[in-house]
């Protein structure tokens, strides 16, 4: 049983992670309309996709992060298996600020290592002290998949859905 509770973390909603509610366009220095970061004024009718949808790793059951990686503590938010690679399970980590902190971003390489889980993981781009829709990706994983990445990136092809 999972005893988590997202609160008072909103880094989901916060724009940390790129999504589109409602027509709206989310991503990092462009909340969702709704989000008051300390939740949602419109909670009770949030879309299901991907507000209710969305599975966020500290939170899922029987989750793998330890307390500390709370997405509001550690700085990430955590998405297990946004994709598969070969049929292998590929994790996502998104930053909370401008990239993830090296405690956080160490227990991921190990946690994707000894798991043997490919890891993608980006960093903000700040322009003019701005934050951009558009963010560095970075794999951590084999040299195959790292290829793969990169030559989806240099192909302008979508890395995940």
């Amino acid at each position: 049983m999972n005893t988590r509770s997202c609160q008072p973390c909103t880094a989901c909603c916060d724009g940390w992670v790129k999504m589109t509610i409602q027509g709206v366009p989310v991503f990092p220095g462009h909340p969702c309309p709704h989000s008051t970061r300390q939740g949602c004024d419109d909670y009770l009718n949030r879309p299901i996709d991907p507000c209710v949808n969305f599975s966020c790793g500290w939170i899922m059951a029987a989750s793998p992060l330890p307390d500390w990686m709370k997405p509001d503590n550690a700085r990430v938010i955590v998405l297990f298996n946004k994709f598969q690679w070969q049929g292998v399970p590929v994790d996502l980590a998104v930053p909370v600020g401008k990239r993830i902190p090296p405690r956080a971003l160490t227990w991921l390489r190990n946690f994707a290592e000894t798991h043997r889980r490919p890891l993608v993981h980006t960093e903000q781009i700040l322009v003019g002290g701005e934050y951009q829709e558009q963010q560095q990706v970075f794999g951590h994983g084999p040299p195959a998949f790292q290829q793969e990445l990169l030559r989806r990136q240099e192909a302008g092809l979508a890395l995940w859905s």
